[in-house]
């Protein structure tokens, strides 16, 4: 009883100090404590910059490069697949003529001022155009996007 009665004082003068100190700080210190606190775990939030990876990406010459295979809706239930993005030194009507023959559908290349030149293809094609492009090996299958519903 005797260890039970001197651990229970112990406890009580402990919690005494404590609230003993804390009645000596002011109001406004109080409230200044938590905030500096907030500041400083907001200030190690912006040490490393959420961006850099992007940009160093896009400082290189040889940046990755994204092959972009999206659907646009035309009238009704008609689309087209239109994959931009592929290198300049790839022929893109042989690469067209080859689309068109597997997969039965028409196409053509559009020269666009601002993506240079696009292929576009009746239909949504875009997984078989993503696997052909691998499997041709003209593009790795991480630098491949597919856009669209």
């Amino acid at each position: 009883m005797k260890s039970r009665n001197s651990t229970t004082t112990r406890f009580r003068s402990i919690s005494s100090i404590i609230n003993k100190q804390s009645s000596c700080l002011n109001s406004t210190s109080r409230f200044l404590l938590p905030l500096a606190t907030a500041m400083m775990m907001m200030s190690l939030c912006y040490l490393a910059d959420p961006f850099a990876e992007a940009n160093a990406e896009d400082a290189g010459a040889g940046s990755k490069e994204y092959v972009h295979v999206r659907i646009q809706q035309r009238n009704g239930r008609k689309c087209l697949t239109t994959v931009q993005g592929l290198k300049k030194e790839f022929s893109y009507n042989k690469i067209l003529k080859d689309l068109k023959k597997e997969f039965c559908c028409n196409g053509t290349v559009v020269q666009d001022p601002e993506l240079g030149q696009v292929i576009q293809l009746q239909g949504d094609q875009r997984k078989n155009v993503s696997t052909f492009l691998v499997q041709a090996g003209i593009v790795k299958k991480e630098h491949i996007k597919i856009h669209g519903f």
